[in-house]
């Protein structure tokens, strides 16, 4: 193919309808075709990324392999393609607009009076096109984020609608993503939030292509009709999203539906082979029919919002189903953990995972939590601060530190044995500056990490400001706190974990943000076995 072509997302009437969904989905099919295909997330906020937001505001903080911290939807689109992503894939309306005054600052654009059309709109289809002109890709999607008539969606929709425009016929297409409510007192399916929702739409000059319906019952040909000819689209571009089981059953839904013939018509390009989705499948099958379940214990201090952990609970589906095993995630919040009431919070689990957070609150629980996987013989895994977690509890009731802390919690501890890493003491600004990104650690051979990697050398993306103190790593280690991964580059312990335990493993890295549906990430794959065993004895 000698032109990219371009595929853009938007949604109307609610948000959280599901764009990331359909995009990744749309993504997998033409992907399955011979398509090189890739998605990235436009998001109408003005933070320049995610990473100084409350879980509570945003969600997850996905992070790529070279330190961009994005929006969680990117995770959806590594888990579907099992392609990574890249600062590139993710920009936001914060990132557009100090790009643009950093330019004006230069004196870029010669005096002229810098304006949201042109200076604004021409900065956003420049960022759309990024990835459409590295030749890498033949198909590039283009999530929107927000809902169509948000005010800070204009600028992109605006730069939508130019660039539709400046590609010309077949270059480009819009898929518009809507809610087809029913109404229980009614008892029928209505269709007017959708007409508003494509003429608000058709207002800013943008006609939709094809319209993704999403609703909770089986939309009828009439309805199909009556949308073709209200909203002004094809009667096959009109596409039913209906409720799935899982996430991962809706590129199937969307195939039945001729989602990716449509859009390839759109854009004059051959359908070339049928969907090979074999793979995609198999593990569809095994995520469905699971010989085992066990329940995991997930451990943290944002539980009440589950996008917050979205890339560990996805990893747990994807290493369930490489076990047949369905794994039941029991969230508790550590915040309500201690002594106390430790046993009756705990009790019954197959596994239990301390996450990763930031921050004070809740820490106290998180230790009594790894206290009571390592004395109950219970398989653990921590992540990043779960893995801090793990290293204060073994400093104060085995090394016998009474006062063993992180300086994060607690700067007057006179044990620290996690600390502010040297670089990280003289940083005032906290987006964009933590350690960020895939980082090198060597394995230790003879180790559970070893056994789980099979490999001496690995790659894994950080996300955190504090270190375990290698002025402790000796003393605890002789004590049975094995370092079993090191970075290579700085000597920072990447991986603990203990002998004479089924299963005990804590990592300063998210693996979670590497686990697709293609590859689930060995560490929970082992972890669910181990749990699967745990539950057998």
């Amino acid at each position: 193919m000698n032109q990219t072509k371009y595929i853009f997302v938007t949604g109307g009437v609610t948000s959280s309808l599901g764009k990331g969904i359909i995009a990744a989905s749309l993504a997998k099919l033409l992907q399955a075709r011979g398509y090189r295909t890739t998605i990235q997330k436009f998001d109408p906020y003005i933070n320049v990324d995610p990473g100084t937001l409350n879980p509570y505001e945003h969600g997850e903080c996905y992070v790529t392999d070279d330190g961009a911290e994005t929006d969680l939807d990117l995770g959806h689109y590594e888990r579907f393609l099992n392609v990574p992503t890249s600062q590139a894939n993710n920009v936001t309306t914060g990132r557009i607009y100090l790009s643009v005054i950093e330019k004006e600052r230069r004196g870029e654009f010669l005096g002229k009076t810098v304006q949201v059309v042109p200076h604004i709109t021409n900065e956003i289809k420049d960022r759309m096109q990024l990835l459409g002109k590295s030749g890498d890709y033949d198909i590039v999607i283009t999530e929107i984020g927000g809902t169509v008539g948000d005010i800070e969606s204009l600028p992109y929709i605006e730069s939508v609608r130019q660039l539709v425009w400046e590609l010309g016929e077949h270059n480009g297409l819009v898929i518009h993503l809507t809610l087809v409510p029913y109404l229980a007192a009614a008892g029928e399916l209505k269709t007017k939030p959708t007409q508003h929702s494509v003429k608000t739409l058709m207002e800013s000059g943008i006609k939709a292509d094809i319209l993704v319906c999403r609703t909770e019952h089986e939309i009828s040909d009439e309805i199909r009709n009556k949308l073709a000819l209200f909203c002004n689209v094809k009667r096959e571009a009109v596409i039913q999203s209906i409720d799935a089981s899982t996430i991962y059953e809706v590129p199937n839904l969307m195939l039945e539906e001729g989602l990716d013939i449509v859009a390839l018509k759109k854009l004059d390009l051959p359908k070339k082979a049928a969907p090979d989705l074999k793979n995609w499948n198999t593990f569809l099958r095994r995520l469905k029919h699971p010989k085992h379940v066990v329940n995991i214990g997930l451990i943290g201090k944002y539980v009440e919002m589950q996008d917050c952990y979205k890339s560990i609970l996805e990893a747990f589906i994807h290493a369930g189903a490489a076990n047949e095993t369905k794994v039941n995630v029991i969230s508790i919040h550590s915040e309500y953990i201690d002594e106390s009431n430790i046993e009756e919070k705990l009790a019954g689990l197959d596994g239990i995972l301390v996450a990763p957070g930031f921050g004070e609150r809740g820490i106290e629980g998180k230790i009594e939590a790894v206290r009571y996987a390592r004395e109950n013989k219970v398989p653990f895994f921590g992540i990043c601060l779960g893995m801090q977690m793990a290293i204060i509890e073994y400093a104060r009731n085995i090394v016998g530190y009474p006062d063993a802390n992180s300086t994060e919690m607690n700067e007057q501890t006179s044990h620290p044995v996690v600390n502010l890493m040297e670089e990280q003491k003289t940083i005032t600004d906290k987006g964009g500056t933590m350690r960020l990104g895939a980082w090198k650690c060597d394995v230790k051979q003879d180790s559970l990490a070893y056994k789980i990697y099979g490999k001496e050398t690995i790659s894994e993306r950080h996300r955190h400001r504090y270190e375990y103190n290698s002025n402790y790593v000796a003393q605890l280690q002789n004590a049975g706190l094995i370092a079993s991964g090191v970075n290579p580059d700085t000597g920072l312990v990447e991986i603990i974990e203990l002998e004479n335990h089924p299963f005990f493993i804590g990592v300063q890295y998210h693996p979670e943000y590497k686990s697709t549906v293609a590859n689930p990430h060995p560490i929970f794959v082992n972890f669910v076995a181990a749990a699967v065993q745990a539950k057998k004895k």
